[in-house]
C-alpha cells in the first residue's frame, strides 16, 4: 500500500507553471485544486492510521481523488491548448 501524498506538482511536475497560473487566475481550477488536496490529505491520515474508517469510506475517497485530479489534468490541458 501506498503510503505518500499525492500533491499535484508532485503528480505533474512539468506543469508546474500552468498549476500556478490557474491557481492564480480560475476559480473553478482554484476550488477543485483545494478540495483535491483536502481529499488527499484525509486518504492520508487514514492510511496512516490517524483516523480510522472502513474500507469502503476510504475506497470511496480514494476514486474522488482521482475523479478530481483527472478534471483538474484536463483543465491543465485545456489551458495549455488554448
Amino acid at each position: 500500500m501506498s503510503l505518500e501524498k499525492h500533491n499535484l506538482l508532485q503528480e505533474f511536475p512539468d506543469k508546474k507553471d500552468t498549476i500556478h497560473t490557474l491557481k492564480l487566475n480560475n476559480h473553478h481550477f482554484s476550488r477543485l485544486f483545494d478540495e483535491y488536496h483536502e481529499v488527499d490529505h484525509e486518504v492520508l491520515r487514514i492510511e496512516t492510521g490517524v483516523e480510522n474508517t472502513s474500507d469502503e469510506y476510504l475506497e470511496g475517497k480514494k476514486k474522488a481523488r482521482l475523479k478530481l485530479k483527472d478534471e483538474l489534468y484536463k483543465m491543465i490541458r485545456q489551458h495549455e491548448t488554448a
